[in-house]
């Protein structure tokens, strides 16, 4: 499984695996991978002497989307308790170095290595492993790490975004580390910036943070429609008062359409009128079909009606009685 020479590689579709445990062999690599894609080989530089690895190995695959899978799904993940950082094996990797260290003080023991570097990847490229300062006989967390970003912008927006927010129940402290060579100097001065606005590799591996997997489609142009002639402002004129009697006439046809004729009166009706006292309110007069005359025996409403047969003329009052009226009775006991 060991690689042939560095220039025979396919450096495009070569990944790096560092923060290996000295229990990692060159199988269990190929074994992890394979997953990710078909391995061609696996290389981890060993040293001489000891003949033990130095905990980092390179993993060809065969093609370059397959090396770019295995970095999203197996970067940060713990072999033997240790999270391995993977990513392209190029050359110029170690020239990302612009000074972008930031510092991150008040973690909560439970913060391990990849929620910090999940949580902190959305901002920018990280260039090595966050460092969680240890105690080595332990190996809990003493509350503070270490990022190291690939530019400026990617630690200026973690440090906006993130300094004071809760990570496990902490509000989190984070600004830029101090150097190691000087006393009481931090990162992110003046001269680092300009010094890395001038690298092209920095410019060159820029994330993409845009989270889209297409371009966005640009929307149709819509063309506003104007209004039709007469209407002013959005605004449409009431339509004319029909004459009394007749029909409203039409609108105009647009240009270049025959004008429709007139429509001629209605004719005459033949109908008797209305009596008086009966109609619609406001003295509009019924829609046609609206009356009906009276069964043939039956007067209108409100005309006086004959007695039905048999019915004779009422009877003559009774005249007075000429008989004494009787005498009152005697009183009661």
């Amino acid at each position: 499984m060991a690689a042939g020479p560095v220039s025979e590689r396919n450096q495009d579709a070569t990944i790096y695996v560092g923060g290996l445990d000295e229990k990692v062999n060159e199988a269990l690599l190929w074994e992890l991978f394979v997953q990710a894609g078909p391995v061609v080989n696996v290389h981890m530089p060993k040293d001489r002497v000891t003949m033990q690895h130095q905990g980092y190995g390179f993993v060809e695959f065969l093609g370059e989307d397959d090396a770019d899978y295995s970095i999203k799904i197996m970067n940060m993940i713990k072999l033997f308790g240790k999270p391995v950082r993977v990513n392209k094996a190029s050359a110029h990797q170690k020239n990302l170095d612009v000074g972008a260290n930031i510092f991150i003080g008040n973690l909560d023991p439970e913060v391990d290595e990849k929620l910090l570097y999940d949580t902190f990847s959305a901002f920018g490229v990280i260039l090595t492993t966050p460092k969680i300062q240890r105690d080595p006989e332990t190996g809990n967390s003493k509350g503070f790490a270490f990022i190291n970003y690939a530019s400026f912008e990617a630690s200026d927006a973690a440090i906006e975004a993130m300094n004071g927010q809760y990570l496990c129940n902490r509000a989190i402290a984070i600004s830029y580390a101090f150097k190691k060579d000087s006393k009481g100097e931090r990162h992110g001065s003046a001269a680092e910036r300009l010094l890395a606005a001038q690298n092209p590799l920095s410019q060159a591996d820029r994330p993409h943070q845009l989270f889209a997997d297409a371009p966005p489609v640009p929307l149709p142009s819509i063309t506003p429609v104007p209004p039709p002639p007469g209407m002013m402002g959005g605004y449409m004129p009431p339509p004319p008062v029909p004459p009394p009697g007749g029909m409203p006439p039409l609108p105009p046809g647009p240009p270049g359409s025959h004008p429709m004729p007139p429509m001629p009166p209605p004719p005459p009706s033949n109908r008797p009128p209305m009596p008086p006292g009966r109609g619609f309110p406001g003295g509009m007069p019924p829609p046609p079909g609206s009356w009906m005359p009276p069964p043939p025996g039956m007067a209108p409403h409100g005309a006086w009606r004959p007695p039905p047969p048999g019915w004779g003329p009422p009877p003559p009052p009774r005249p007075p009685s000429s008989q004494p009226p009787m005498p009152p009775g005697p009183p009661p006991r």
